[in-house]
């Protein structure tokens, strides 16, 4: 049982299956049997699948499915049993079978480029059970590649270099262009490369893209850049194939094949006589068409000049001659030199035969200026002692002028450098003397400046610094080094050291301090001791010490120096008495204390004092509690609070309804001020209404008032400072009674409205208008 894969070019490769059992109807002429010597009966292998690879041109343009091949297996006996069933890459898309005859044919057009092979499996089932008739099989469909992809560079212009002068056939650069063809099948992806712009300078292989030149001596100082186009071409470059271009921008690199040179071999330049060593007095230019490190140069002065000097402009390429040694124009005016220029770096290909330097010839004539005075020394420095009276000679300066006229010279101090005014210096010849006597131990050094000006021209001036001196005179005595605080414990014995001294001298003798200490022989309490190293001991002479008797000792020190002349001083030690323990450490100084040993002690004293300070603080914490506990009445006012008191008897006004009443009125309500109006509201009446008194003795308020009071004056939460109490009195009714028509009769009799009358005049007008009222109602009634 085989199945036969068939394309269109018929190649079939044989693809091994399992063993099955050999039958006449199974391709006989491809299986065979063979008997042994031993009797077996061999059976060959059998082939199930014959498979190839489909081939498949891509880019197919007509309008039916193109035709891939046929499936075919020795299971089909052409009665409509078996089925094909094909499955993998772009299997029921871009391939169909017909599932009956095994055809194979592709439903789309495709593009190698973007895949150039689908694998795919092929299954021969049994249309009835779908039992596989033979096992999966796999196979591919290569696509055939077709020219249809022109060559394309990787960039549109390309940048490159190459050094000038470069030999023939020299490389430039190597671009290549790719094609989206197959390269292993056909031309179709095979390239020639070939320049269409840029003879005869460059050339390129056509084989791998290489550019080279084709021209010798190529100078970058002619021609820098060009512009160079290049083509790839497919199909072998032969007629019909795809091209692509790109264009090559080449510059020629500068190599230094240019010399330096001179375009005026001869230059003249001045130069003043009070130019400054170092000072530039001009320069001079050599030209090199070079670029970068091969057109720098390098100026020396031929021979050497010891007067002038050459160096180069690393920026500008320029040589600057500059001033080695003073100019001197009454000396010498004119100067002439020979310069040379070459570059700094050569290029070995370029030397032989080419001189790569150049010389010009350099003129100076110096101008003459009037210059300042000029010392003969610079700085001066004098010594002077420090004893030496005012007027002493100190040193002598000396200036001159430098220019053929030899103008006079005139000296000053400038006293910003001698604001002491220690010294002096005579204006004609330059001799500094002493104003004031000298104190090294205030000053050792002095620094001053001396100006010395011409006298025809004030504006010619020149300082120079004068260092003066001060040597050291031994006329300081010494003293102690520092203040020392010495004390002796009242059990002290004979012969013990209580205090080591030293002492100091703002003098400096040449061979050092050399101190003697000593102290009255006849002390009975202390004696010294010279050690020998400018100090010395202060030992006790006796033992024991009282401070009852005597808490402090002033003990005089003298202190000698040896120096010329000898200076001494006598300095005073204070010795303290002092209260010690077994070992010697200090306890108590204080003599004052001495009287209360047997009374208080310290411990007692410190509590007293703890006392008072507590008692301080609580007489401070008890003021400024009384202090928070005032506080600022409500209202401030010399008359009685309650004559303040704002009363409203009505929800409007706000602020503007401030019609305040005294006491009298409450306690005399027929005493009511009856022109006082709402100043708010617009009165609906002419006349103000005037209320009777319920009750002419006015009990009623005194017992609400003095029932309050008691209660507020017997209240335990009442504040303990003045306050405000409001009393709200309702009072006890009209006399009027209830005006309400809810309590009027039933009845509508006759009505005497006469008693309106006697409540007042505001009621006045209400009885005149109803009994208005009622005699027109009888009237109409008749």
């Amino acid at each position: 049982m085989t199945v036969v894969l068939l394309t269109l070019a018929l190649c079939v490769v044989p693809w091994p299956s399992t063993a099955l059992p050999f039958t006449p109807g199974n391709m006989g002429n491809l299986f065979g049997t063979a008997e042994e010597g031993d009797g077996r009966i061999l059976h060959r292998s059998k082939r199930g699948w014959m498979w190839n690879q489909f081939f498949l041109l891509e880019e197919y343009t007509g309008n039916d499915h193109q035709y891939v091949g046929k499936l075919h297996s020795n299971m089909d006996k052409d009665d409509g049993n078996v089925k094909y069933v094909l499955t993998g890459d772009g299997a029921g898309t871009l391939f169909l079978i017909d599932e009956k005859s095994g055809d194979i044919h592709a439903t789309k057009r495709l593009d190698r480029e973007e895949k150039a092979m689908y694998t795919l499996h092929a299954k021969v089932l049994d249309r009835r059970t779908n039992a596989e008739l033979e096992p999966d099989t796999e196979f591919n469909i290569k696509i055939h590649d077709i020219n249809d992809n022109a060559p394309k560079f990787a960039k549109e212009i390309y940048f490159a270099s190459v050094p000038e002068m470069s030999e023939v056939g020299t490389s430039v650069v190597t671009i290549t262009a790719t094609d989206a063809d197959d390269q292993t099948y056909g031309n179709s992806a095979k390239l020639v490369y070939s320049i269409l712009q840029g003879q005869p300078y460059f050339a390129v292989d056509s084989e791998n893209g290489t550019i080279k030149t084709a021209l010798p001596g190529m100078d970058r100082e002619v021609k820098e850049n060009y512009q160079v186009v290049i083509q790839a071409k497919d199909m072998a470059g032969q007629m019909g194939g795809l091209s692509g271009t790109t264009t090559v921008s080449i510059t020629l690199l500068d190599v230094n094949d240019t010399p330096p040179r001179f375009a005026n071999h001869s230059f003249r330049m001045t130069a003043v006589e009070s130019t400054e060593i170092g000072g530039a007095i001009g320069r001079i230019k050599a030209d090199d068409s070079d670029l970068g490190r091969h057109a720098e140069m390098e100026y020396s002065i031929v021979s050497g000049h010891d007067i002038f000097n050459i160096v180069t402009d690393q920026a500008t390429q320029e040589g600057v001659i500059i001033i080695e040694k003073a100019l001197d124009y009454e000396s010498k005016k004119d100067f002439e030199f020979r310069v040379e220029v070459k570059n700094t770096y050569l290029d070995a290909r370029f030397i032989n035969g080419r001189q790569f330097h150049d010389f010009a010839t350099v003129r100076v004539t110096v101008e003459d200026v009037d210059e300042p005075p000029v010392f003969t020394r610079n700085p001066y420095i004098f010594e002077v002692h420090e004893d030496t009276a005012a007027g002493s000679f100190v040193g002598v300066v000396s200036a001159r002028d430098p220019d053929a006229d030899n103008n006079p010279v005139k000296y000053s101090i400038d006293r910003h450098t001698d604001l002491e005014r220690l010294f002096n210096i005579d204006s004609v010849n330059g001799t500094i003397t002493t104003l004031k006597a000298l104190d090294r131990e205030m000053s050792r050094w002095h620094n001053i400046s001396v100006v010395a000006t011409e006298m025809n021209n004030p504006r010619q001036t020149t300082r120079v610094p004068v260092a003066i001196k001060v040597l050291d005179v031994n006329d300081n005595a010494p003293e102690f080094a520092m203040s020392y605080d010495t004390f002796v414990c009242e059990n002290v014995k004979a012969g013990q050291l209580i205090q080591t001294i030293s002492a100091v001298d703002t003098d400096e003798p040449l061979v050092g301090h050399k101190f003697a200490f000593s102290i009255n022989p006849t002390n009975p309490n202390f004696t010294i001791e010279d050690r020998d190293d400018n100090t010395a001991n202060i030992l006790t002479r006796r033992d024991g010490f009282s401070r009852r008797e005597m808490s402090l000792y002033f003990l005089p020190v003298v202190i000698s120096d040896n120096d010329y002349p000898i200076q001494s001083s006598t300095s005073t030690l204070i010795v303290r008495v002092c209260a010690c323990d077994s070992r010697g450490n200090m306890q108590s100084c204080n003599p004052e204390v001495l009287p209360f040993s047997d009374g208080l002690t310290t411990g007692a004293l410190v509590a007293i004092l703890l006392c008072v300070i507590i008692l301080l603080m609580i007489v401070v914490l008890f003021a400024a509690l009384r202090r928070q506990r005032k506080k600022e009445p409500l209202i401030i006012s010399k008359e009685d609070v309650r004559d303040n008191v704002v009363s409203y008897n009505d929800e409007g006004g706000g602020e503007e309804d401030t019609q305040a009443f005294d006491i009298g009125t409450l306690r005399n309500p027929e005493v009511m001020d009856a022109n006082k109006l709402r100043r708010d509201i617009i009165p609906e009446m002419l006349f103000p209404f005037r209320r009777t008194s319920p009750i002419k003795d006015n009990t009623d308020v005194r017992d609400f008032i003095t029932g309050r009071l008691q209660e507020n004056d017997s209240d335990p939460t009442a504040p303990p400072y003045d306050s405000l109490a409001t009393y709200a009195y309702e009072g006890s009714g009209s006399l009027a009674e209830s005006l309400s028509s809810l309590e009027s009769a039933a009845t509508e009799g006759d009505q005497d409205y006469d008693y309106l009358s006697n409540w007042g005049p505001q009621f006045k007008n209400l009885s005149d208008v109803f009994m208005t009222t009622e005699s027109l109602n009888e009237e109409k009634v008749a």
